[in-house]
């Protein structure tokens, strides 16, 4: 068993003592999966950090245990706090092995892939040199990376943010641990790569009994993957349950909002349950439940006394619940559904002009590399092709394996490839400009007369035409840490795109701009004054959504904008993403792997594989009926959601 009793870790911060985990109690057993569920910032990946010994300088464990038992009869479980550094570094890696959460800060820039995955089975195997080499091939084979035998080679820059997912997954499983701690492992991944990493992990525990720790947002992978579940809330768990009988009779209210809030075909038109404000300030004192300030049919006695997490049910129907009323939680949560808006409203396309806003007509992306005199010319075709137009208040969903060109397609269409050596763009990529009006005089009075939209090619554009242009154009990237300026407050990260391309606002109306964007977003004001660096990788990619907003563009170019956000937030997100549709008409292209966000959202589907279109069509012709063999293929793939 890999067992934590009671830890609390406390972290020291301006605003004061920071209790990231608060009397946490959980158990792992051996050839287990083990679920941790939860909304960003509420110590899920915190709880990884403080097994592993990897926490933050200014935190600490003030109190609790962790132990790992070993396999012969009647001897002591180590105690992994007692241990000296020396003697952790042999555990870490070695008995208990991590796959982190964001793979480009993970893995070491200047060292290539292969070297980093050596490094690791040298460390904690008997393998050295060319052995270990061909064992790093064949565990980069095992996760679905092309060609392992030149891409060890490779450095993490020249690959997907899918890929170094799973160099990170190979790197991990290639020194054998007995207990791996996973921390949102295929955030980054496709289905078809989800699936194959997932059946590897399922292989790995048949064969080794490997004890997994799967901290997730995708509640679907824990459905498929685990055997039981604990819900985290504001450092603590909330419920703790058998995964099918957490799915079929949640007793906590969180966590029925958390399972009404997910996407799919069914609730198309409808707001998705997004629970009101946010995860509560961890330096403050609790006087009653964390949760009663967001629970609609909190109580009296919810305020005034701290929950205690107490047993429910016997047998295999013992749950584990901090709630003073779980029994009664069916119908409150029932009432809160109930309250809901029926729609969000019909999008303006539907009402008014159908002309495209973006119209991209064979659009080609090549890399080329290398040249010189010991060196041949690589040249790489990544988009080849590609044509689709975004209609203003509709979702064009860009699917497709990762690495297949999704991600090159929206950098080219936003201009990012722009002036790069060795990237040719061909193609075009038609900008509709929102319809204006002027006023003439007509004698004593005056008349006003439209002037029809004029559209650009965004690749023809001069560098001061394009400045214009951003504005109509934003992007919101795959990884929130990497996009977002590490020395800039969020306040002056919010603005800078202000700044630039809304000169007519004043520093009131930005200040209050940026206010009004980080609680659509549902991010609290007193984020204005802090570092990127200070916020969880859910939130984070909130800051990112709501900087992209901030300029009011016509059309947005989101690259997996939900993929690091937990389900809550995601519901947020996706209705803010609705009511701009239906207010300002914005038009979506919406590069992700979710297919419950794209039956949901969506209402074209473009389905690329290797650069190029393989089927595109309404979603609900793509997604019900699929003509093309890999469209069939990726589908099958997606995780079948039992509840």
């Amino acid at each position: 068993m890999l067992q934590l009793d009671d830890l609390q870790v406390v972290l020291d911060a301006d605003a004061g003592l920071v209790r990231a985990l608060d009397g946490l109690s959980l158990t792992l057993q051996r050839g287990e999966t083990f679920a941790l569920v939860g909304e960003s910032g509420c110590g899920k990946s915190m709880t990884a950090l403080a097994l592993m010994r990897l926490l933050p300088d200014n935190g600490r464990v003030q109190r609790g245990r962790i132990s790992l038992s070993t396999a012969v009869p009647d001897a002591k479980p180590t105690e992994l706090l007692a241990l000296p550094e020396v003697a952790m570094r042999r555990v870490r890696g070695g008995r208990v092995g991590i796959i982190f959460q964001e793979p480009s800060t993970s893995l070491n820039p200047v060292m290539r892939v292969g070297e980093q995955i050596v490094e690791a089975i040298e460390a904690h195997t008997v393998l050295r040199g060319a052995s270990a080499r061909k064992k790093a091939i064949d565990w980069l084979r095992r996760v679905g990376i092309p060609e392992p035998e030149q891409r060890i080679d490779s450095y993490p820059f020249e690959m997907s943010g899918g890929q170094k997912q799973r160099v990170m997954i190979a790197m991990t499983l290639a020194a054998e641990p007995d207990y791996l701690i996973a921390d949102e492992p295929t955030t980054a991944l496709d289905v078809t790569i989800q699936k194959q990493v997932l059946d590897l992990l399922k292989a790995l525990q048949r064969e080794r009994q490997v004890g997994l720790l799967l901290i997730t947002h995708d509640l679907a992978v824990v459905a498929d993957m685990a055997q039981r579940v604990a819900l985290m809330y504001a450092g603590q768990i909330v419920e703790e349950a058998p995964a099918a009988l957490f799915f079929s009779q949640p007793r906590h209210p969180y966590a029925r909002l958390l399972l009404q809030a997910l996407p799919d075909a069914e609730r198309r038109g409808q707001p998705l349950v997004a629970i009101a404000g946010s995860v509560p300030p961890l330096w403050q004192r609790f006087e009653g439940c964390r949760f009663a300030p967001r629970c609609e049919f909190a109580q009296a006695r919810c305020a005034a006394e701290v929950p205690r997490l107490q047993n429910h049910g016997t047998g295999e129907g013992l749950s584990r619940v901090r709630c003073w009323f779980p029994l009664d939680v069916a119908l409150r949560t029932a009432a809160v559904v109930s309250s809901q808006p029926a729609s969000i409203g019909a999008p303006p396309s539907a009402r008014a002009d159908a002309a495209p806003v973006l119209d991209v007509r064979e659009l080609g992306v090549r890399f080329r590399s290398g040249g010189g005199l010991f060196r041949r010319v690589h040249e790489v075709e990544a988009v080849a092709g590609v044509s689709f137009k975004v209609f203003p208040g509709q979702t064009l969903a860009l699917v497709g394996e990762s690495g297949c060109g999704k991600t090159t397609t929206g950098r080219a269409i936003v201009q990012l490839l722009r002036g790069q050596a060795g990237v040719a763009v061909s193609g075009q990529a038609w900008l509709r400009e929102a319809a204006t009006s002027v006023a003439q005089a007509e004698g004593a009075s005056s008349v006003t007369l439209p002037v029809s939209p004029a559209t650009h090619d965004l690749f023809a554009m001069s560098a001061e035409a394009l400045l214009h242009a951003r504005r109509a154009v934003q992007m919101v990237f795959q990884d929130p840490f990497a996009s977002l300026n590490p020395r800039m407050r969020v306040a002056d990260i919010l603005q800078e795109g202000l700044l630039t391309l809304r000169l007519d606002l004043s520093a009131a109306e930005r200040l209050r701009t940026v206010r009004d964007l980080l609680e659509r977003v549902g991010l609290r004001t007193d984020a204005l004054d802090r570092f990127p660096h200070e916020f969880s990788g859910g939130q984070r990619q909130r800051l990112a959504i709501a900087r992209a907003l901030a300029v009011s563009p016509r059309v947005l170019v989101c690259d997996e904008p939900t993929s690091a956000l937990d389900v809550s937030v995601q519901a947020q997100i996706l209705n803010l993403l609705r009511e701009l549709q239906a207010q300002l008409g914005l038009g979506l292209l919406f590069i992700t792997h979710n297919m419950g966000v794209v039956s949901y959202l969506a209402d074209q589907v473009a389905v690329m594989r290797q650069g190029r279109i393989v089927e595109q069509g309404p979603a609900a012709e793509v997604l019900g009926q699929p003509q093309d063999t890999y469209t069939r293929t990726l589908l099958a793939a997606v995780p079948r959601r039992p509840f």
